[in-house]
């Protein structure tokens, strides 16, 4: 037994360790809609629920409030943030822009290991699949994306993007009212590697395109040009 307190940088990962605990189960109840829009976050009720301090708490919603699931307002508290479908609309436009610029930037330059790299993530993304956890699909698909969106250079993009696919991810599984296709989803991935693979630009970027816009029901009228 010691009675020595813990160096200053075990403390500190265990403190990382218990926010990221906490953002991720924060983050999976906020996707999957039991945590509803609306719903009051307070820092004492979730420092007593996870049994660590405030101050890691505040850490894990500052997180969640960078990729939009949380609205922090003052007296007025944490609260889960809207997934209305006019935001959804938005999102799903800002990141076809980012993503379709992104992709001509990244294959003028590529690096070696791109194709390696997301080959791995389809593979991660189809295991999550058979699984049918839609969640960790949800986090290798993005990861595929923005994989893809590195190798364009533009890292003060890189949050922005990040944020549109976390909702549009969210969007979607709330919209769910029948059980999806997760294997189907992982393998629409596919025609966006061979593209890339090819090293044709144009092809690339319209595999892009095409797969950003059929993502969900409202592509048509997000993208009037968009064939299903």
């Amino acid at each position: 037994m010691t009675y020595f307190s813990a160096p200053s940088n075990a403390r500190g990962a265990a403190r990382l360790a218990k926010s990221a605990a906490a953002f991720n189960a924060l983050k999976r109840d906020i996707m999957l809609g039991v945590l509803p829009a609306g719903a009051a976050l307070t820092e004492l009720d979730l420092a007593a629920h996870f049994a660590c301090s405030q101050g890691t708490v505040r850490e894990a919603l500052l997180q969640l409030q960078e990729e939009g699931l949380v609205r922090r307002q003052g007296h007025r508290g944490t609260q889960v943030s809207e997934c209305t479908e006019a935001e959804a609309v938005e999102m799903f436009r800002v990141r076809q822009q980012i993503e379709c610029n992104g992709i001509v930037r990244a294959l003028q330059a590529p690096s070696r290991t791109l194709v390696a790299d997301l080959k791995a993530l389809f593979a991660d993304m189809l295991e999550a699949a058979r699984a049918e956890d839609e969640l960790e699909l949800a986090a290798f698909d993005r990861d595929f994306h923005r994989r893809i969106f590195q190798d364009a250079q533009l890292p003060a993009l890189d949050p922005i993007l990040h944020r549109c696919l976390v909702h549009n991810h969210r969007f979607k599984i709330s919209r769910s009212t029948t059980p999806r296709d997760l294997v189907a989803t992982a393998q629409r991935h596919g025609t966006i590697i061979e593209a890339v693979e090819s090293g044709d630009v144009a092809r690339a970027g319209e595999a892009l395109r095409h797969h950003i816009a059929t993502i969900v029901d409202l592509g048509p009228d997000v993208f009037p040009d968009a064939t299903q």
